[in-house]
C-alpha cells in the first residue's frame, strides 16, 4: 500500500510536470515570433493596390506591395525596385531601370510554387489596369493628372520601364510613391480577376496568409524580400502582422493596455482627455506604460462655401458675398480650436491651406486670417449687415463628430452678429451631397495623397469643379489657374515654392474656404515596438520595425 501511494504519487507528479513544460514550450513557441498587431476601426474593403484610395487599405497594401520608388520619412522619394531612373530634358519621358533581385511573393499559380522574378512587362500590365473603372479607384486621379494615358507605358526590356507624358508635370515622381502604382503579377491578377483583392500577391516585406473580413487580416513575413538595412541584414525583422477589426474605440484601446495590440493610431481611436493633459502630453500614468508619437501631418481641416452663384443651392445665400466670407473667417480663434478640441495637437490654419509639412508653407510669406472680431464687424458693415442686421442665418453642415467644436463656433460668430444654424448629416450623405454641389456652406479635409503642393491647390483650379473633380468650392480665379499651370510645369523648387504661396495667398483674400487647423499624426506605440517612425504622410512602414 505505501509503495502504490509512492507510485501513484510519482505518476501525478510527472503528470504535472509534462504538463507545465507542455505549457511551457507553447508559451514560450509563441513567445519567438514577433507579431506587430494593430486595429482597424474602419475596416479594409481591399488588399488591391488599383483600390487603395483610403489610409485603412493603404496600411496593408504597403506591407504587401513595392512600387517603383518609394518615400522615406521627410518625404525624399527614394529608389525601390527602380534603383535608378532619367528624366528628359523636357520632363516627358521617365526611363526607370529595375533591380533584377526583386521576386513575387510564392504561390501555387507560379511554376514549382515558386515567386518569379519581377519584370518591366508587370510595370506595363500593373499602370495599365488602372485605367479600368471596374478595377481602380486611382481613375479620377489620372482623370485630373491628365498627363498619364493609356499605352503610354513600355518595356524595352525586361529592366527597363519607360513612361511617356503628354507634358511635363513636376509633382509626376511623388504620385508614383502612391500605392496604386504598386506591381501585381499578371497571370495571378487574371485568375483571380475582381477576387485578387482578398487574394493578393505582391514583392513587399510580408506575404498574405489570411483575411477574415471584419475578424482578422494576418501577413507573414517574406523571406525572398529585397532590401537590407543599413547593416545589410535581411528585411522584415518582424515574423508577421496581425490586424485586428474592432469597431467600438473603447474595447480596442483596452486591448491595447492590455498588451494584445502594439499600436493605435489616430485621436479618434481613443478617449484624449482621458489619456492627454491639456498640453497634449501623456499624462503620468499612461506615460509609464506606452509612448506617445505625433508627426505634422499633410492634412489640413476646413470650411468650404460654395461660392458659384450658377448653382441652385447658393443662389439666395450670403455667403457669395466675398466680404461677409472674409467675416466669418476673422470671427473664429483657431487657436482655441487647437486647445479646446485638439488638446494642443495640430497647428493652427492661420497661413493658408498648405498644411505645414510642405516647403511652401511660411507664415511670413502667406498672411491667413487671426481672430479679430473688430475686423469681423467692419467687414460685415461693408457687406451691407452692420452688426450683423438682416443677415439672414447660415446653414453649417457637418457630421456627428465635429457637433462640439461647430457649436463652439456658433458662439464665436454670434459675438460678431453672424448666425449660423448646424445641419448634422451621415458622413456618406454630406460627402456626396458636397460633391454634387448640393451645399452651400460645409466642413472638409484633405489629406495629401502625394507630397507636393499642386496636391493641395488642385482643390481650386476652375477646370477641377465638382462633380468631376474636388474643386469643391467652384472656385475660379485665372491668375490662380495661370500660377497653377505654371507651377505643375516647373523643375525648379525655388519657383514652385514662390508660385504655390502666391496662389494660397489668392485663396486667402478670396476667401473661399475657411482654413481651421493643419492636422497631426498621431500613435500610441507599446514600448515594446522599436523602429516605428512616423511621416507626415500618416503612411506605416514595418519593414525595420522589433519587437523586444
Amino acid at each position: 500500500m505505501h509503495y502504490k501511494k509512492i507510485i501513484a504519487v510519482a505518476v501525478l507528479f510527472f503528470l504535472l510536470m509534462l504538463s507545465l513544460f507542455s505549457c511551457g514550450g507553447k508559451k514560450n513557441e509563441n513567445s519567438e515570433k514577433k507579431i506587430f498587431h494593430y486595429n482597424e476601426l474602419a475596416g479594409i474593403s481591399s488588399l488591391d493596390p488599383a483600390a487603395s484610395r483610403n489610409t485603412e487599405n493603404i496600411w496593408a497594401v504597403n506591407q504587401l506591395f513595392n512600387g517603383l520608388v518609394q518615400m522615406d520619412d521627410r518625404l525624399n522619394i527614394e529608389p525601390c525596385i527602380a534603383k535608378s531612373w532619367e528624366i528628359s530634358e523636357d520632363g516627358k519621358i521617365y526611363t526607370f531601370h529595375l533591380r533584377k533581385d526583386v521576386f513575387f511573393h510564392d504561390h501555387k499559380l507560379f511554376k514549382d510554387g515558386k515567386g518569379r522574378k519581377v519584370t518591366a512587362a508587370d510595370f506595363v500590365f500593373s499602370f495599365s489596369r488602372l485605367f479600368d473603372p471596374k478595377v481602380s479607384s486611382a481613375l479620377s486621379l489620372l482623370d485630373n493628372i491628365d498627363r498619364i494615358q493609356k499605352g503610354g507605358f513600355e518595356s524595352t526590356n525586361d529592366s527597363t520601364f519607360v513612361i511617356y507624358l503628354r507634358e511635363n508635370f513636376s509633382p509626376f515622381l511623388g504620385i508614383l510613391t502612391m500605392k496604386y502604382f504598386s506591381v501585381v503579377p499578371q497571370e495571378i491578377v487574371n485568375n483571380y480577376k475582381e477576387d485578387f483583392r482578398k487574394n493578393p500577391v505582391g514583392t513587399g516585406p510580408f506575404s498574405f496568409k489570411m483575411w477574415e473580413e471584419g475578424t482578422q487580416l494576418t501577413m507573414v513575413k517574406n523571406p525572398n524580400y529585397f532590401e537590407k538595412d543599413a547593416n545589410n541584414n535581411p528585411l522584415p525583422y518582424l515574423d508577421a502582422v496581425s490586424i485586428s477589426f474592432i469597431k467600438d474605440k473603447e474595447t480596442s484601446f483596452m486591448q491595447f493596455m492590455k498588451g494584445d495590440l502594439d499600436m493605435i493610431s489616430g485621436m479618434d481611436a481613443f478617449n484624449p482627455s482621458e489619456v492627454l493633459d491639456d498640453k497634449g502630453k501623456l499624462k503620468p500614468f499612461y506615460k509609464k506604460k506606452f509612448v506617445l508619437q505625433t508627426q505634422p501631418y499633410l492634412k489640413t481641416d476646413y470650411l468650404g462655401f460654395l461660392i458659384d452663384e450658377k448653382e441652385s443651392s447658393v443662389k439666395n445665400s450670403p455667403t457669395t458675398n466675398r466680404a461677409v466670407r472674409r467675416a466669418i473667417n476673422y470671427a473664429i480663434d483657431r487657436e482655441k480650436i487647437i486647445k479646446y478640441f485638439h488638446k494642443n495637437l495640430g497647428i493652427p490654419a492661420t497661413a493658408g491651406f498648405i498644411p505645414a509639412a510642405l516647403p511652401s508653407y511660411n507664415p511670413n510669406n502667406v498672411k491667413g486670417f487671426n481672430y479679430n472680431p473688430d475686423k469681423a464687424r467692419e467687414l460685415l458693415l461693408e457687406a451691407g449687415y452692420p452688426g450683423g442686421k438682416n443677415l439672414p442665418e447660415i446653414y453649417l453642415f457637418t457630421t456627428e463628430t465635429y457637433t462640439d467644436m461647430f457649436e463652439f463656433i456658433q458662439s464665436e460668430l454670434a459675438e460678431s452678429g453672424i448666425k449660423i444654424k448646424i445641419m448634422v448629416e451621415k458622413p456618406s450623405v454630406l460627402t456626396q451631397a458636397i460633391a454634387n454641389n448640393e451645399i452651400p456652406f460645409f466642413r472638409k479635409s484633405w489629406i495629401g495623397d502625394y507630397p507636393d503642393e499642386e496636391n493641395f491647390m488642385s482643390l481650386f483650379y476652375s477646370k477641377n469643379f465638382s462633380p468631376k473633380g474636388f474643386n469643391y468650392t467652384h472656385y475660379s480665379n485665372p491668375i490662380f489657374d495661370k500660377c497653377y499651370e505654371q507651377a505643375r510645369n516647373c523643375l525648379n523648387d525655388s519657383i514652385k515654392i514662390s508660385l504655390y504661396q502666391k496662389m494660397d495667398q489668392m485663396l486667402i483674400d478670396d476667401a473661399p474656404i475657411i482654413p481651421l487647423y493643419y492636422d497631426e499624426v498621431v500613435r500610441l506605440v507599446s514600448k515594446q515596438i522599436d523602429g516605428l517612425t512616423t511621416n507626415p504622410m500618416n503612411l506605416l512602414n514595418l519593414k525595420q520595425v522589433k519587437k523586444n
